[in-house]
């Protein structure tokens, strides 16, 4: 008899667990979804796409109905779980249901992050994390004339300003650092990333603090710290996000950052795993796709009976913000005891940094043509001495091929 396994969060990491656990031990484990949103999993990264009104809802999902009736997957969405009973291993949903678990995994993901602002409150103040918050922003941006104000310059910040001025929506973008995506570029792609984004008609301030949202029965405007009132209909906080822990917390879980995992994934119960933005492994969590791929991957081998382990990842971006290719992977900001190697072109709007650290390349950003990202990120991820590759690895794997 196959024995029940729960997935609690039917995101993208979910989707990849049942994608790799079916494909390795179909059957092995009679397998549910619990979904709090009433919809397949669906891609979070082209939220902004469906906001500039680029695709449908629908073009977004993952996975088809009848791909996960053909794998004897059963979802159940559109009713939240409320609460892990561990000691009659039940899940507990909202409407009261009690479904049974011989193993559960918690992808439950993140909650947007919310500032501690006056009038946070306020009607018009929205979140860019799920769909949800799109089809609200969507209903805003229809009336004519709207003036929209995200405030954060990180991906999803760039993402949210993207849709809206694909949208029609004159819209500006306040960050509070001196260049956007800090954490994963530095200062010469940053300022490239800025003139993309300002390209597409979205006012770009940086350096500005945020002090209150301005208004009486809805939002009016974003006051900053050095007194400008930037008007607004529609306020956007899209300034990151914190992992969604509350079920694992409840239920006795061990919870610093996120839901504390070992090297097998499983929490502090051996029955129970956690992967994706929701997890904390060795002190790291991760709020990007690639980590929660390589996590649903491992533990779908655990659960298919093999004796993997996951190591942790390299953190790497590799996506198109804004409509232009971006990628980041490693270190990337340098520091005593690394050298850099850069190739700029402006005219074609080309930027490339790796950073170099006792002979091996500890970090790589690239703008505007990263076709190369994964081999880099290869090179960092193995550690590959690159002594002899230095000459040309600025211009790529063929270059480095054809000099071999």
């Amino acid at each position: 008899m196959s024995e029940p396994l729960l997935v609690i969060g039917n995101g993208m990491a979910a989707a990849k667990l049942c994608e790799e656990l079916t494909s390795r031990a179909l059957g092995r484990h009679a397998v549910a979804v619990i979904g709090a949103e009433p919809c397949l999993a669906y891609n979070r990264v082209l939220l902004s796409e469906v906001l500039a009104g680029h695709m449908s809802a629908a073009e977004a999902e993952m996975k088809p109905a009848q791909w996960w009736r053909a794998r004897g997957v059963t979802l159940q969405y559109g009713t939240p779980a409320a609460a892990i009973d561990r000691a009659a291993r039940e899940v507990v949903l909202a409407d009261g249901r009690r479904l049974p678990f011989g193993k559960l995994v918690l992808a439950t993901g993140s909650h947007p992050i919310r500032l501690p602002l006056p009038g946070m409150a306020l009607p018009g103040v929205h979140t860019f994390r799920d769909l949800k918050d799109v089809e609200a922003l969507l209903a805003a941006a229809a009336v004519p004339g709207t003036r929209a104000v995200v405030i954060g310059g990180g991906l999803l910040g760039i993402e949210a300003a993207a849709g809206l001025a694909g949208a029609g929506v004159e819209t500006r973008l306040v960050h509070l650092m001196d260049r956007l995506m800090e954490r994963q570029l530095d200062v010469a792609a940053g300022a490239f990333l800025r003139r993309a984004v300002e390209a597409k008609g979205i006012e770009v301030l940086l350096g500005a603090a945020s002090e209150a949202i301005e208004g009486e029965s809805r939002v009016t405007g974003l006051r900053l710290k050095d007194g400008r009132v930037i008007p607004a209909d529609i306020l956007v906080v899209a300034c990151g996000v914190t992992p969604n822990a509350d079920l694992a917390r409840a239920a006795g879980l061990e919870v610093k950052r996120g839901i504390v995992v070992d090297d097998t994934l499983a929490a502090s119960d051996p029955d129970i795993f956690a992967i994706g933005e929701c997890a904390e492994h060795r002190g790291m969590t991760f709020g990007l796709v690639a980590p929660a791929y390589e996590q649903a991957g491992v533990l779908a081998r655990r659960l298919a009976g093999e004796d993997a382990r996951y190591a942790g990842s390299v953190v790497s971006t590799n996506l198109k913000v804004s409509g232009v290719p971006v990628f980041s992977a490693g270190d990337v900001t340098g520091g005593p005891g690394t050298e850099d190697i850069v190739l700029t072109d402006r005219g074609l709007g080309i930027y490339r940094r790796l950073i170099v650290k006792d002979g091996l390349l500890a970090g790589a950003v690239l703008f505007g043509d990263t076709a190369d990202g994964l081999f880099y990120l290869d090179l960092i991820t193995r550690r590959t001495p690159i002594a002899a590759m230095r000459p040309e690895l600025a211009f790529g794997r063929d270059a480095v091929a054809a000099a071999a």
